[in-house]
């Protein structure tokens, strides 16, 4: 469904000067750098996969999907969406994706939503019964029955994010491009939004390019994952092998049959002593858990044992600061 080849994008940007004087000179002189935003990646998304592009803020993600949905040209490189290059024929592109960005909207802010979704039924072109179909699908599952009458301006963010999704889909789109979408929701509400994600994806095939700063938003959405950071891929594929590649820290529970006054342990730390139940932490490279259990087993009687892998939000974190 999408294929990119070696894109790249690069922005021209003003260096101006300052106060007064600069003011005057940026008229008769101007100095320019070039920033990378996006430097030769390349990557493919199935039809119908949920992909997630996460990376820090100024990563090129946000670049990435503009191309994609044809709002940019890239400097260089190839991108392809259901076979067409987005930039180049931008009306066509627009008729079968979607774009959902947390800080845009799409409704219009004076309007009701009822009147928002009525002028995209227009712009789009949507048959009244394809139309209608989708807005009782939508009304029950996202519950926009409890604003469906009021104005955009007075929604809140969780709300308005809700509306954005629904009207993105009422032109059954082959692509839609989410950026943040449980942006201002609280706890039951970003499940919800999954849930209704997962059942559109499934139902309809349609392709999903997720990015959010929710890591859960991302893992249990997303089948495969690509990080970006500094306008290059720096990893690709899923949240297992993302695990076993940077996870280095594991934690083991153990709960002993007996009291002892001392553990020996053949490597890790004991991080949480709750009597008869200690928590171990120790490094992939030190051993596995199973070498460890079986050493603890010669010594002391084990009850129960359970391990804890590394928080991906925590991988991810340290994947942004320190790099691969």
């Amino acid at each position: 469904m999408i294929e990119v080849t070696n894109l790249s994008k690069t922005f021209r940007v003003l260096e101006g000067k300052k106060g007064l004087v600069g003011a005057v000179k940026n008229l008769f002189s101007r100095d320019y750098r070039y920033v990378e935003a996006v430097k030769d990646i390349s990557f493919t998304v199935q039809q119908g996969e949920m992909l997630g592009l996460i990376g820090p803020n100024g990563a090129g993600k946000s670049t990435t999907i503009k191309i994609l949905a044809g709002i940019l040209v890239p400097t260089s490189g190839k991108a392809l969406v259901n076979g067409i290059e987005p930039y180049r024929f931008r009306q066509q592109n627009a008729m079968k994706v979607s774009v959902v960005f947390g800080q845009r909207t799409k409704l219009w802010w004076d309007l009701p939503c009822y009147e928002s979704f009525e002028l995209h039924r227009v712009m789009y072109r949507i048959p009244e019964k394809v139309y209608k179909q989708n807005l009782d699908e939508f009304m029950e599952f996202l519950e926009l029955g409890e604003f469906w009458n009021r104005p955009v301006r007075q929604l809140s963010l969780g709300q308005r994010m809700r509306a954005e999704i629904a009207v993105s889909l009422l032109h059954n789109p082959e692509v839609i491009y989410l950026d943040e979408p449980t942006i201002g929701m609280d706890a039951v509400a970003k499940e919800r939004i999954r849930q209704f994600l997962l059942n559109t994806n499934k139902a309809r095939n349609i392709t999903l390019i997720i990015t959010s700063h929710d890591m859960a938003d991302i893992e249990k959405l997303c089948s495969r994952v690509i990080i970006i950071d500094h306008g290059q891929i720096v990893y690709e594929g899923d949240f297992d092998e993302i695990r076993h590649r940077y996870g280095r820290e594991r934690t083991m529970v153990v709960e002993f049959g007996e009291e002892y006054p001392v553990i020996e342990l053949p490597y890790g730390t004991v991080i949480k002593d709750e009597g008869l139940k200690k928590s171990i932490r120790f490094l992939r490279e030190q051993g596995t858990a199973i070498d460890l259990i079986t050493a603890l087993g010669k010594h002391y009687v084990i009850r129960d044992v359970s391990i804890q892998e590394a928080e991906i939000e925590s991988i991810i974190r340290e994947i942004y600061e320190v790099g691969t």
